[in-house]
């Protein structure tokens, strides 16, 4: 149940953050791209909140918003180095 709702959470997330940087047009949806996004985002936005708040380099999930953050500078990378491409 818990891997369930995992990727549950990482699909939303990181179709909100496809809805943020404007990618969801028209079947323009990728649920593998949200998924991996929402899931990696949460990582790194409890990274950057680790490193923020002054927690040091400790890696943790973080909060909706956090992972949301997260999933939009992956999003932002991964649009990046595929353009490079």
């Amino acid at each position: 149940m818990l891997i369930l709702g995992l990727i549950v959470f990482g699909m939303a997330v990181g179709w909100i953050a496809q809805l943020i940087l404007g990618r969801t047009g028209r079947g323009n949806r990728n649920w593998a791209e949200a998924l991996v996004a929402g899931l990696v985002g949460s990582f790194v936005g409890g990274l950057l909140g680790s490193l923020i708040f002054g927690d040091g380099l400790a890696l943790r999930p973080s909060g909706i918003i956090g992972s949301i953050v997260g999933a939009v500078l992956v999003l932002l990378v991964w649009g990046a180095v595929r353009g490079r491409a």
